[in-house]
């Protein structure tokens, strides 16, 4: 599908020290939908988290944790989100994502996480008891403001002479996540939306993001996942810290994506009712729409088939290697809008179980 935009050159900033509080509150809130979200967790975790532990992790088991920690001195200038997953082993850590808002870099903030983390291990045995014992707890720290980030993230490197006490000193490291040090052709090769949210951030060429957001499309339809990212950047928009006619030209991406499904969707649709009067249904059905909306689109040609599998390519994506008996599942149901409605809503669930339960 090949659409012709004019792009603006450049996202437009413009906040002013007074708008401080309320473009915090918007960070916070769409921060927190965002990254609230599992599929957006598992983009982060395994794109930008290089360990090897993070290869074991069963996303599938993700549990997000409805908690905050964050001091009420400093809840106007970041946010938290926890989740807890599993190992294949089954080994449970907690990940604890702390979103920084500031501009500025606050070279203290390892030691705020330090405090969030014995913070959360106190509400652990609080909750649990004494005679738990304590998982182990993940510190990573998105940073995305514009002053480079030219501080230790070792809590120790704070402490005069803190080696005297050897083994009895505090040590303590974050992960930082720095948007502004990432490269555009590393967030290119990446290619998902936690990569375009960071493309945003840095403020690149708006032409940029259309390119990003039109390759999601393609892939993988309109998820929850863009939806979010798009109610994000709308946010910004209203708010002004984004310019409202680059939304506004995102947007018809989006809008013009949709009314194409709805056309294939209805065509379709069609076509079977037909096929069903003459009881001749035979597990394909084939829909070609050609138009123009706003320019030239080509329309993909669309069929169950196709449909079928781009359903278990975004299961196998998001849940791993499925088996045949899912397939077979996926490959006996004839029901194109329940195939479909299973593939835009697949990130909405935790368990492949009930994602099939849409095709039943």
């Amino acid at each position: 599908m090949a659409i012709s935009i004019t792009y603006r050159t450049k996202i437009i900033i413009k906040v002013e020290i007074n708008q401080v509080d309320k473009i915090y509150q918007i960070y916070d809130r769409a921060y927190k939908q965002l990254f609230s979200n599992h599929e957006i967790f598992r983009e982060l975790i395994q794109s930008f988290v290089k360990l090897d532990w993070v290869q074991n992790i069963d996303f599938s088991k993700s549990e997000r944790v409805d908690k905050t920690f964050i001091s009420d001195k400093y809840e106007k200038t970041e946010s938290d989100v926890i989740y807890k997953v599993k190992l294949v082993d089954d080994t449970e850590i907690y990940i604890y994502i702390l979103l920084e808002f500031q501009s500025s870099v606050d070279k203290f903030m390892p030691v705020r996480c330090l405090n969030y983390i014995t913070n959360m291990y106190l509400d652990l045995i609080k909750e649990k008891g004494t005679d738990i014992s304590l998982p182990p707890i993940f510190p990573l720290v998105l940073y995305n403001g514009d002053d480079k980030w030219n501080h230790s993230n070792k809590v120790s490197d704070f402490i005069k002479n803190n080696h005297i006490l050897a083994n009895y000193g505090i040590n303590f490291d974050i992960f930082l996540l720095k948007e502004n040090t990432y490269s555009l052709q590393e967030l290119l090769k990446i290619g998902n939306i936690v990569s375009t949210l960071f493309i945003m951030e840095v403020d690149y060429e708006l032409g940029i993001i259309h390119q990003e957001v039109q390759k999601i499309l393609d892939n993988q339809g309109i998820t929850t996942p863009l939806k979010l990212f798009l109610n994000y950047f709308k946010q910004m928009s209203i708010n002004e810290k984004v310019d409202i006619i680059d939304y506004k030209e995102l947007e018809k991406l989006y809008k013009t994506k949709e009314e194409v499904n709805s056309m294939f969707l209805t065509a379709i649709r069609k076509e079977k009712e037909e096929l069903v009067n003459k009881g001749k249904i035979e597990g394909k059905l084939e829909g070609k729409i050609e138009g123009k909306l706003e320019g030239k689109i080509e329309a993909d040609k669309i069929t169950l088939e196709n449909v079928k599998q781009r359903l278990k390519n975004l299961l196998t994506k998001k849940f791993g290697k499925i088996n045949s008996d899912i397939e077979n599942k996926i490959d006996n149901c004839n029901d194109i809008e329940k195939i479909d409605n299973a593939r835009d809503n697949i990130y909405d669930y935790d368990n492949i179980a009930d994602v099939l339960k849409l095709i039943d």
